[in-house]
């Protein structure tokens, strides 16, 4: 179901038009796929299937019906609360993350810019980038980390390592490459990588401006080196002992090792018979899910925030439906007033002078704001007053 901006571009139009939606909004997460829809017609299953149908066709019918069934619908006031939360990360696999903000504005200017949206969307994901700001200044929700690869680069800062230490990757698999480019953004520059693959050792060591080397070539390296990162899919230890000796040689600096595989892949002896400082995925896991239920025990304040805050934009979406339903009313009486000038009283204006002219127009301009502003401000308090 993702799209593109390409597919956006080719796809949304038609599919607002076909379905005579008022406004739409398309976003696609790494999780998620959102359609926000403003139209008073019912959104049913049936509809879903239609909207699957015309956004990707070639899908198999086992497939459709397995989207229908596990799609979510929310309509009315249970609809904006859940926009809320999205954008709150309330939602998100790893809740507190930031990013999901920037994605939900950039996915509302791009369809602003397709002219999918209006001024309902408009005044939603204004309050729903206020909402979400809010969860995050004045709660915990996204204080502590709970990545691991967060947390083990966080506590390599926090040992005062030089952006010039020499670093020793084993493994180029998803988690290595995580690492890599938390130390490649913090200007990190001296990297050897080893892995089974050369060609995948490349990848990574491209990424870095660093060696590849074969993970055979590891037991002979004798470089020296100031922190070593390990994450490979062995089931046992790769680092023992005897290889570790030969790593350092005679080198008695404190070395920094970090240890993000499962089951370790390194002897646990190392780290109790040698100068090091021993990061590893135990105690990080143990950290992450610490710092994770901080988060979750956020969730109640959140949810008062977002409450509060979705009372606050039932008040502002009626304020902004009495300015647009007395929209006409200014129109209405700047016609008046060009029928009195031109036509009722034109007679009577043609024998004033420049400066009675002059003062006329300036005490109608007068009364026609003010007339505006006391007619909207009456409309309200007239319809609001009992909110």
């Amino acid at each position: 179901m993702h799209l593109d901006e390409d597919s956006q571009s080719s796809s949304l139009g038609a599919l607002k038009l076909n379905f005579q939606f008022d406004e739409l909004m398309f976003l696609s997460t790494c999780n998620r796929v959102e359609f926000y829809l403003k139209t008073d017609n019912e959104i049913t299953k049936e509809l879903v299937e239609s909207i699957i149908n015309s956004i990707n066709a070639n899908l198999s019918t086992e497939t459709k019906k397995e989207l229908v069934a596990n799609c979510n619908i929310f309509n009315d006031e249970e609809a904006i609360n859940h926009v809320f939360k999205v954008a709150s990360s309330l939602n998100s696999l790893v809740v507190g993350e930031r990013e999901i903000i920037s994605q939900l504005r950039k996915a509302y200017d791009f369809c602003n810019l397709l002219g999918l949206t209006g001024d309902f969307i408009r005044l939603l994901i204004k309050q729903t980038i206020e909402t979400a700001k809010k969860v995050f200044t004045e709660t915990a929700i996204a204080k502590n980390p709970v990545s691991i690869v967060s947390l083990a680069y966080r506590q390599l800062r926090d040992l005062g390592i030089k952006n010039d230490a020499r670093i020793l990757i084993v493994g180029a698999g998803e988690t290595n490459t995580k690492m890599a480019n938390y130390l490649k953004k913090h200007k990190f520059a001296n990297f050897t990588v080893f892995n089974r693959s050369i060609n995948n050792a490349q990848t990574l060591a491209e990424l870095l401006n660093g060696e590849a080397l074969s993970l055979n070539e590891f037991t002979n390296y004798n470089k020296g080196f100031d922190v070593l990162i390990v994450c490979t899919a062995s089931a046992t230890p790769i680092i023992t002992e005897t290889i570790y000796k030969n790593l350092i040689a005679e080198d008695s600096s404190k070395k920094v090792l970090i240890d993000l595989s499962i089951p370790h892949n390194i002897h646990e002896t190392v780290a109790k018979n040698f100068n090091c400082n021993y990061i590893d995925i135990t105690s990080l896991k143990e950290r992450a899910n610490q710092n994770m239920q901080l988060r979750l025990s956020e969730m109640k304040k959140c949810e008062q925030i977002i409450q509060s805050k979705l009372d606050e934009f039932k008040w502002l979406q009626k304020e902004r439906s009495i300015e647009l339903a007395f929209g006409e009313i200014p129109r209405q009486v700047k016609a008046i007033k060009d029928l009195a000038l031109t036509e009722v009283f034109a007679k009577e204006i043609n024998e004033l002078d420049n400066n009675s002219k002059e003062l006329l127009d300036k005490v109608i301009g007068y009364i026609e704001k003010k007339y505006n502003a006391v007619a909207m401000k009456t409309a309200k308090d007239v319809f609001l007053k009992d909110e």
